[in-house]
């Protein structure tokens, strides 16, 4: 298994927190959980803590922990409240119900104080609380990053919002704040108008905060993402949900699988290794154990149905300019990696990977590379038929940006575990899942262009 799933059948918001070379990875599923990891692959020495909240964040200071997480009530007003709870280890914890607090009714709307996020401000010489929260305001768009500070951990003042761009209904969950380098960045996670972790830059603590050209580290499928570091990497943790309803009945009645399931809270861990730019944008990479986990190789064969191919014992490229190319490869491992470097001199309309593609290629999932339209974007098997051009009237499922260079190899990491998809190409992301099918093959398809698949590897366990 590549990618963390508990026994226990439910990951949710993940808190990290780093101490004698481990990172003790709380979070949400019956309570506040931990698991251990050192290498981002394996995981040990599960412990439940005992406390009931959603998300929050842990320190230490003089000794003694502090946690700081988020309860709710619901009648006769929902209502949401920053606790704390001490312990002289990261397993029992006391909850000191007298320090809970609620927003103030003045900066802050009453409908959102949750995910409180606890950091040391040098250059005040004093603690500072993010926390997912709506300030008020005379539209819906009031999602916000509140601010609160503390001379002590115990004594809270309501300040103004460290971030508050009014583009959001929603309040901005699960915030965190990090500095790598000359740059801060505040993480955070949104699920009106998009559906994301999203991320901004500044230099200063005080902002202000730069939206990048690419504000993203995945898809939608990589939400309520937070931050771990030994100072040295760093890493975010998020989760790729799980599909167990089919909420608003949008997954067509005949159709017995889960692919058009609603996405629901929770599922399996990713976790990405975050990668600095020359001007401080980031990108991401996966941590190398997960990278080097797999290292029992399959030779890749090539079988090509459509095109003209050009075939070595590793590589495989085409030219078709006026039609489709497609050739079939190696069945699907229920969890491997597929490795190779993509190019082309001359930019195709679409070329890419099929996954669990059946023998007409058609039916499957498709990574299609769109060199023109400088992204990457990630297709299934029903919206090449006609139910799905009737149940999906948008042209993308999930998309990333990708900036594509003519001549330039671009390094492609696919990985499979289970129905987890996880793809890297450089260090641009793209998570989904991938539940209806499973044990059909790998296929390579070019259209109206040429391109080149070299150094292709298919690695397993």
């Amino acid at each position: 298994m590549l990618f963390y799933f508990p026994e226990d059948g439910r990951m949710g918001d993940i808190i990290p927190y780093y101490e004698d070379g481990a990172y003790k990875l709380f979070y949400l599923g019956f309570g506040w959980s931990n698991i251990t990891t050192r290498d981002q692959l394996h995981f040990e020495n599960p412990f439940k803590t005992g406390i009931r909240g959603g998300t929050g964040s842990v320190i230490k200071v003089d000794g003694k922990y502090h946690m700081f997480y988020c309860k709710f009530t619901f009648q006769p007003y929902m209502r949401q409240y920053v606790c704390h709870a001490v312990g002289d280890d990261l397993e029992h914890w006391t909850e000191l119900p007298e320090e809970t607090f609620m927003p103030d009714d003045i900066i802050y709307e009453m409908t959102d104080w949750r995910d409180p996020h606890v950091i040391w401000n040098e250059e005040e010489k004093c603690w500072w609380m993010l926390i997912a929260a709506q300030k008020k305001g005379r539209t819906m768009r009031k999602g916000c990053i509140g601010l609160c500070k503390s001379d002590d951990l115990h004594h809270w003042t309501y300040c103004e919002p460290l971030y508050a761009p009014t583009t959001n209904q929603s309040a901005f969950e699960c915030p965190d704040i990090f500095r790598i380098g000359d740059w801060w960045y505040l993480t955070y996670s949104v699920y009106t108008d998009r559906f994301n972790t999203l991320y901004r830059m500044s230099r200063s603590l005080n902002g202000p905060w730069i939206t990048p050209v690419v504000d993203t580290f995945d898809t939608r499928c990589f939400y309520a993402a937070k931050h771990g570091t030994d100072g040295h990497e760093h890493f975010m943790y998020g989760w790729n949900p799980r599909k167990d309803k089919n909420l608003y009945e949008f997954n067509p009645q005949k159709s017995r699988g889960k692919d058009y399931d609603t996405w629901d809270w929770g599922g399996t861990m990713i976790i990405h290794q975050l990668v600095q730019h020359e001007d401080g944008t980031l990108g991401v990479q996966p941590p190398k154990a997960v990278d080097e986990a797999l290292t029992t190789a399959i030779q890749p064969d090539f079988m090509p149905l459509n095109g003209d191919w050009k075939l070595t014992e590793n590589s495989a490229a085409v030219d078709s300019p006026y039609g489709y190319a497609s050739l079939m490869m190696n069945r699907i491992p229920e969890v491997c990696k597929l490795e190779a470097d993509v190019s082309f001199a001359n930019a195709p309309r679409e070329f890419g990977v099929a996954l669990q593609v059946d023998a007409d290629f058609a039916c499957g999932y498709y990574l299609i590379f769109e060199p023109n339209r400088g992204r990457v974007q990630y297709k299934t098997g029903i919206r090449m038929y006609e139910d799905g051009g009737k149940m999906f009237q948008y042209e993308v499922e999930q998309e990333r940006p990708f900036q594509w260079k003519q001549g330039t190899k671009h390094k492609l990491r696919v990985f499979v575990d289970d129905s987890i998809l996880l793809m890297y190409l450089d260090d641009v992301a793209l998570g989904t899942r991938m539940f209806d099918r499973k044990g059909f093959n790998f296929g390579l398809f070019v259209s109206d262009g040429s391109a080149r698949f070299e150094n292709i590897r298919i690695l397993t366990v």
